[in-house]
């Protein structure tokens, strides 16, 4: 457990720079936002369906527009990040532009005894499992928050897109490099850029990540009490925010593999699970 600290409160200093570059980056768009976007794809909020009225809570909610967004859809919604910068500009932004919602600073196995209550709805999304070593300890923190008769939903790269080099590879070369199933001690790498700056200079020395099978975290969540309502496979990653070497860029904004590779494999997925009442 100290090493898992160790590398979490690395990845907490990564993550407070990035969010000084992302407040400013095209691909969070943060003007946008301020003028009345919302930053959720149109499938994840059918998914999650009507919110107007219900408890949310957003984990790993980063600078908080996701978690906003929810909150212009009428959710009386929180966010919870470990990035002490993050979660200030999260507040910030809130306050700027009238949106009532709240903002929590937990590292996300913590969050239980910061943060009390429970809640309707608990959402997560797109690269969040790959920074937590213990998707076990995950699972029961989001069904501690669920209250009964409510449901978590996350949508998410797949795990088995992971496995594949993304360095010196061409659209539909796949040479598996990483691991599908769960691991104890992480995968490390030299922190240049960022996801939406690859160029931005970069001052964190050290950036740590875990693999999680799909079978773990379904099955992670059932050992929790919660009841898978669907699960959802996509051969596509529904926007452009995954930009790996491996897939091609689609005229529609999607990304998958170029149209001469024989065969499909499962790229994005979206699950919802419930807590049955008691």
């Amino acid at each position: 457990m100290d090493d898992q600290r160790r590398y979490l409160d690395a990845n907490r200093t990564l993550w407070d720079e990035w969010t000084g570059i992302h407040e400013g980056s095209e691909f969070y768009d943060l003007e946008g936002f301020r003028r009345g976007g919302v930053r959720l794809s149109d499938y994840e909020v059918r998914e999650v369906g009507d919110v107007d009225g219900k408890d949310l809570l957003h984990l790993q909610c980063h600078f908080g527009i996701d978690t906003l967004s929810w909150a212009r859809f009428g959710a009386r919604a929180t966010g919870a990040d470990f990035s002490p910068k993050a979660v200030d500009l999260a507040t910030r932004l809130a306050e700027e532009l009238g949106i009532s919602a709240r903002f929590v600073c937990s590292n996300l196995y913590d969050l239980p005894a910061n943060l009390p209550g429970d809640f309707d709805v608990v959402y997560t999304s797109r690269g969040v499992l790959g920074w937590l070593p213990d998707v076990e300890a995950w699972a029961h923190v989001v069904a501690r928050f669920v209250r009964p008769g409510g449901f978590f939903y996350i949508t998410e790269i797949h795990p088995v897109a992971q496995v594949f080099d993304d360095e010196d590879v061409r659209p539909g070369e796949l040479r598996v490099r990483y691991p599908y199933l769960s691991h104890p001690e992480p995968l490390a790498f030299r922190p240049e850029g960022s996801y939406a700056e690859p160029h931005a200079t970069v001052q964190a020395d050290a950036e740590y990540g875990w693999s999680h099978g799909l079978g773990e975290v379904v099955s992670s969540l059932v050992a929790a009490g919660l009841r898978i309502e669907f699960l959802n496979e996509l051969t596509h990653i529904p926007d452009r925010d995954w930009p790996l070497a491996f897939l091609e860029l689609r005229e529609d904004g999607t990304r998958g593999l170029p149209p001469e590779v024989d065969g499909e494999l499962p790229l994005f997925f979206s699950l919802k699970a419930t807590k049955p009442q008691a």
